[in-house]
């Protein structure tokens, strides 16, 4: 039934908790997972009222890629351990685009995500992602209710 698994990953541990389902699935099915953080550009706004932001927050995105990419690997490299085929993939954009695009792209059977990752004010700013993908994935969702740490 499932073959492909992508997994979202943002760094925080509440994302994390879709990673012990993935896994499970993974056993289930014999699927290879592919775990995908997306980079994504972030802006300031001065006040409300104004329009367009004031200021884009400027990172060094290579730097930022570099850095995920051996997050991910070392989560890839714990998978493997446990006999279970794993890939790495870093994007640039607006997660919820970029995970819906990839799932898209590379023909993902399921997506397995957490409901929350980021916290506070960055999900405040960010939006829910996770609601966002379960509305414009094209392929089931399995939300992951994350339990605040």
């Amino acid at each position: 039934m499932y073959e492909e698994i992508l997994v979202p990953l943002d760094g925080s541990p509440l994302a994390e908790g879709a990673l012990p389902h993935a896994r499970a699935l993974s056993k289930a099915f014999d699927a290879r997972i592919t775990l995908l953080c997306v980079i994504e550009p972030v802006e300031m706004y001065s006040q409300p009222g104004m329009i367009g932001p004031i200021v884009s927050v400027s990172m060094d995105v290579k730097e930022e890629s570099e850095n995920l990419k051996r997050y991910l690997d070392k989560i890839a490299d714990d998978l493997k351990k446990e006999g279970i085929e794993a890939r790495t993939e870093v994007r640039e954009g607006d997660a919820a685009s970029e995970i819906c695009d990839y799932a898209d792209q590379n023909h993902e059977d399921i997506i397995v995500m957490s409901t929350h990752g980021r916290s506070g004010i960055q999900r405040w700013v960010y939006g829910s992602v996770a609601d966002k993908v379960l509305r414009s994935a094209n392929l089931p969702v399995l939300l992951i209710r994350a339990l605040g740490k």
